[in-house]
């Protein structure tokens, strides 16, 4: 068994690590508050698309969005990661997620898009291709202009003959213990991946609420100006840009909360470790007063005879 004097010295080096985790922790709690507020407070904005978008959902296959662009079979995957370790699974469970889907098509030909330092340096090491980083200004004050300039590349992409499909790679926030990695295909749209968006961030009841209000006020022929093609085209862009503008703020959800659960599983397991070197120090003590004891007792002994 360690001396006192090493044992105490342990038991200070614990105490300063379950403090920086605490403090991490704390700061891990308060950006993931952030991120859950600016997920509620687009959610006016995307109530309004919602609502554009069932009054011209009828014409969505003559979108350019909704078909293939060309007949090669070249995708272009976006890959969110963090920029920084820390952070439990969350990183490894994306990067499962890339190996997986990698698996089920290996009939691809793949190029990268990395939104966070972990995935791009990791693109680097195996000499795949990156079209664009994004890491370098990936940071936690995520706002709609930085998601717009990745989305309007997304789009450019796609719309040239060179990409037929875009995959989007990140973790989806469901609460603070449970995060879920998801491949979601982009590009191109489909009228029920897009229903699920909708359902996804109002709820199922909600949309089929505003879906039987269109119903009915459909009754009555409205005319829609300038036509339902051009509302189309300035529509989708927009839906397209809020849509990853969402991946992002989940993405940054989740890997709060997995720092956050992280730092404070590192914090609890310091705790338990000081309490049990704190146990180690009381007995290494008890037992050496115990012998100082034994000896000045021995020693009285010795003297009397």
């Amino acid at each position: 068994m360690a001396n006192g004097k090493e044992i105490k010295r342990r038991i200070k080096s614990i105490k300063n690590t379950w403090k920086i985790t605490k403090a991490m922790e704390l700061i891990s709690t308060v950006k993931m508050k952030k991120a859950q507020d600016l997920a509620l407070e687009k959610k006016s904005y995307m109530r309004s698309i919602l609502e554009v978008f069932l009054w011209i959902s009828d014409s969505l296959s003559e979108s350019k969005f909704f078909s293939k662009q060309n007949i090669w079979w070249k995708t272009l995957w976006i890959i969110i990661t963090s920029n920084k370790w820390l952070c439990w699974g969350y990183n490894i469970n994306v990067m499962k997620k890339v190996s997986q889907y990698m698996k089920e098509n290996t009939d691809e030909t793949i190029d990268f898009i990395a939104v966070g330092k972990r995935w791009s340096q990791f693109v680097w090491r195996t000499w795949n291709t990156i079209v664009a980083d994004f890491s370098h200004d990936f940071s936690d004050n995520i706002d709609l202009y930085f998601a717009k300039s990745i989305s309007r590349l997304i789009q450019e992409k796609f719309l040239s003959p060179e990409y037929s499909k875009i995959v989007v790679f990140y973790n989806h926030y469901i609460n603070t213990i449970k995060q879920v990695p998801v491949a979601r295909e982009f590009l191109p749209l489909t009228k029920v991946g897009i229903e699920m968006y909708f359902k996804q961030v109002f709820g199922e009841d909600f949309y089929d609420e505003k879906v039987q209000t269109r119903n009915e006020v459909k009754k009555t022929d409205y005319t829609i100006e300038p036509s339902k093609a051009e509302v189309l085209n300035e529509l989708l862009p927009m839906l397209i840009d809020s849509m990853f503008y969402d991946m992002l703020i989940e993405a940054k959800a989740s890997e709060h909360s997995s720092r956050m659960i992280a730092m404070k599983n590192a914090k609890d397991n310091a705790n338990k470790y000081a309490s049990k070197l704190t146990l180690a120090y009381n007995k290494a003590r008890q037992a050496a007063i115990t012998k100082e004891v034994s000896e000045i007792v021995s020693w009285v002994e010795s003297m009397k005879e």
